[in-house]
């Protein structure tokens, strides 16, 4: 008699097959998600080693096939990972749905960032700015120059350099600017050896100009000192700065907020005794 074929036990048999093969072709098959991590994961190393005063804390690829967020704390640039030398600062905006892809990021890194210094507020020791080797900043006095404030600083930065306006609009006010070469030491350098510094920095910051700086020209500068002074505070990112009262913020902040904290530093000296 020939024997007969079950045909359940076949279409067990084929359901098997195909699992088998269905789980084979997984295991040889990198799955999208971890190609993109890893991709994610290659630039932020790359941009690591390639800028290491930097503190480069997270890499996310955009709708845009090719080029990435790159977020040094709360602030973002886009990177195009086939070239991550050249940085672009600004804001992504689609078109087509007419919507603003950065602001709402940053916003919510604002609040997170503000969120965070709240919290860290008891943790952190103050910083005294008469504790600070002044003699290394950059000391531009205002006014009476009786409310001070202490600026980390880099002529690289472009957070920076929408700062230094709001700082120019203060009155009775002495901002002492430590230069840090988080993205690059020359310019840096070329701003404390020019012929008249303060002038060389308010040129670049505040017009773009560079026609008193001179790269060539080398002297005895500070920039190693202030870059070691900003790790050992715990500056991760540039703009940061420190208020008479110990108190500092991190990033950008506008006029708005550089009052109150200037007022509340000479609240609080005023209420420990100090002139």
């Amino acid at each position: 008699m020939m024997a007969t074929t079950d045909p359940r036990a076949s279409c067990a048999r084929r359901l098997v097959a195909a699992a088998l093969l269905s789980t084979l072709f997984i295991g040889l098959t990198p799955l999208p998600s971890l190609a993109a991590d890893a991709d994610e994961a290659k630039l932020l190393a790359a941009l690591r080693e390639a800028h290491v005063g930097t503190r480069f804390t997270e890499v996310a690829r955009t709708d845009v096939q090719g080029l990435y967020e790159v977020w040094m704390n709360g602030n973002v640039a886009y990177v195009a990972s086939a070239n991550p030398r050249y940085f672009i600062f600004g804001r992504l905006f689609d078109t087509q749905t007419m919507r603003d892809v950065t602001g709402p990021k940053l916003v919510q890194r604002a609040s997170r960032q503000e969120g965070q210094l709240q919290g860290d507020a008891v943790s952190r020791a103050t910083v005294s700015l008469d504790q600070l080797p002044l003699a290394d900043a950059l000391t531009t006095v205002r006014g009476n120059g009786q409310r001070r404030v202490a600026v980390f600083s880099d002529p690289n930065c472009i957070y920076c350099k929408q700062l230094e306006p709001e700082l120019a609009g203060l009155d009775n006010v002495t901002v002492y600017t430590f230069l840090v070469p988080f993205q690059g030491e020359d310019r840096p350098i070329a701003i404390w050896c020019a012929a008249d510094r303060d002038r060389a920095w308010r040129q670049w910051m505040l017009q773009g100009d560079a026609s008193s700086l001179d790269p060539a020209v080398r002297c005895d500068h500070p920039i190693a000192r202030n870059l070691d002074l900003a790790r050992r505070l715990g500056v991760q990112g540039t703009p940061t700065l420190f208020y008479a009262d110990g108190t500092r913020t991190d990033g950008y902040v506008g006029r708005s907020v550089l009052e109150a904290r200037l007022a509340a530093a000479v609240q609080a000296a005023h209420a420990q005794g100090q002139p």
